[in-house]
């Protein structure tokens, strides 16, 4: 890995430099001249005259330059910042050119870095970001170059070679993301963070130069984190913007009221049957003119105008309304399950409220379960929540805690909330077919479920590799785009039958390596 050298002279002979350019001085330059005549005669005064002018060039000059490389590094991390990746993108990109050989930019990004700042404090986050320097710096060459991006990401500027193709590059960025997927200290804990990989080769950057290149990973890995999260992707032409987020805050609202924003489903299937144990509801913008969007480009928008409660209210009443639809169309579905935030759970009329919902379209409670990240059940601070599911359990809901392995587990929550099921974090799953750790991980964790009496469901399952590795360890229900991704409800009685006609002619996954 490239570190950056000091660029001569020394800062204090600089500090010299910047002053000779300060206005007063140079406002002065006809008095000093004039002086020197008046103390030297003609000599001085042709010294003055040239020597001063030139001064001045000099400091004009090296001024334009970096002060040190210091001065290019981000204080938390020590990396290089931006402008000096940009630099060596651009030399990367001459060299790769002249010798005829392949570079490429990689971008690495921890997923929602705000939410490990709500869990960890920002003094651990820092630590956290760097242990991810120190782990991406190892596994890079001595001539790559990585640079810190703002926020919680990474860039990397590949040293020319001449077989820097796709699989090559793709290759890399699973070895940098597997870096970053091992359980990174965190304060007195430990963090299995999600990572989401984008990259771009040189010969296929949408423009010349390194800043373009650099904006092609950049977008790579905001589409890897829309996707996944925790995906790997290549920049391709096809590739859309992300929409600002100030250009959606004006519709967030009107938007939610005219029915843009809706209820998707993604199944859920046991690995004993392979049937549909039931789906999960995600909500999703249907935008008039910039099509589908993802929840993370809009929740914050919609967090922030007070509308998380509104919102829980619509994904309800099209969750229980797809139930009683699939029961009209002889689809029997178990359970739908919707996510509840911390905010609305302390709501004292939660029950009540889910319960008339429930009446209204004539549905027990055993067929809604709700989903409750590990973080808000640990980090409650009073008793409305508590009371709110235990409420919901009594009354025969389901209660699934969420996210389960990257928050403050504790035996003592499951009891407390009634827990009926964890969900397993992504982070576990990804390539937990390849990973040996990850497996060890796994086994303990469904080994616990099961002394716990808990049934367990794996999210973000994306390979048959992975869907096979958590029936055989013993996860009772998988999901992910593996499985298929979040689609709108006119598509789901079609995939269910597809689904059920594929059973007939698919052989059930073996189980219990444990």
């Amino acid at each position: 890995m490239d570190h950056a050298s000091e660029f001569p002279p020394s800062r204090l002979i600089r500090g010299f430099f910047r002053r000779l350019r300060r206005p007063e001085l140079l406002a002065c330059l006809p008095a000093l001249t004039l002086g020197a005549y008046l103390l030297g005669g003609e000599r001085l005064l042709y010294a003055a005259s040239l020597g001063l002018p030139f001064l001045i060039g000099l400091a004009a000059l090296l001024s334009s330059r970096p002060e040190t490389a210091e001065d290019m590094r981000d204080g938390v991390t020590g990396l290089l910042l931006r402008d000096a990746l940009l630099e060596a993108l651009d030399d990367a990109l001459d060299r790769a050119r002249s010798g005829g050989r392949g570079t490429a930019c990689i971008v690495v990004t921890l997923d929602e870095p705000d939410s490990l700042i709500d869990r960890f404090g920002h003094a651990c986050f820092r630590q956290i970001l760097r242990h991810c320097a120190e782990r991406l710096g190892e596994r890079l060459r001595e001539g790559d170059t990585i640079a810190r991006l703002p926020g919680a990401s990474f860039a990397i500027a590949l040293m020319p070679s001449r077989r820097q193709d796709l699989e090559t590059t793709l290759q890399l960025a699973a070895r940098l993301q597997h870096a970053l997927s091992l359980p990174i200290p965190a304060g007195k804990r430990s963090l299995v963070a999600s990572v989401s990989v984008g990259f771009c080769l040189g010969e296929r950057a949408p423009a010349p130069g390194g800043a373009a290149l650099l904006a092609a990973a950049e977008l790579a890995a905001e589409n890897a984190r829309r996707q996944g999260p925790g995906a790997i992707r290549a920049h391709a032409p096809e590739m859309s913007v992300p929409a600002p987020d100030a250009l959606l805050d004006d519709r967030i609202s009107l938007a939610l009221e005219n029915g843009e924003i809706r209820a998707h489903f993604q199944p859920q299937i046991s690995t004993d049957t392979g049937e549909i144990s039931g789906f999960e509801v995600l909500a999703r913008w249907q935008h008039p003119s910039r099509g589908l969007i993802a929840p993370g480009d809009f929740l914050p928008a919609l967090l922030e105008a007070g509308l998380s409660e509104r919102l829980s209210e619509v994904m309800l009443v099209q969750a229980l309304a797809a139930l009683r639809s699939w029961d009209n169309a002889g689809l029997h579905i178990p359970t739908v399950a919707i996510n509840l935030s911390g905010d609305e759970l302390r709501n004292p009329r939660l029950p009540s409220k889910l319960k008339w919902e429930l009446d209204r379209f004539d549905l027990a409670p055993s067929r809604l379960t709700v989903e409750i990240l590990e973080t808000v059940a640990a980090d409650a601070q009073d008793d409305v929540i508590e009371r709110n599911i235990a409420a919901l359990a009594a009354m025969g809901c389901g209660v699934d805690l969420d996210d389960f392995g990257t928050g403050q587990s504790a035996i003592s929550i499951m009891h407390r909330y009634a827990i009926r099921r964890i969900k397993i974090d992504r982070s576990f799953v990804t390539r937990a077919d390849e990973d040996r750790d990850k497996q060890r991980m796994l086994s303990a964790i469904l080994a616990l479920a099961e002394q716990l009496g808990l049934e367990t469901l794996a999210e973000g399952v994306e390979t048959p590799g992975e869907h096979a590795m958590l029936a055989q360890l013993g996860c009772g229900h998988v999901q992910g785009f593996g499985i298929a991704r979040p689609m709108p409800l006119a598509e789901t009685a079609v995939w269910i039958e597809r689904h059920r006609a594929k059973l007939d002619h698919t052989p059930l996954l073996g189980k219990h390596l444990r």
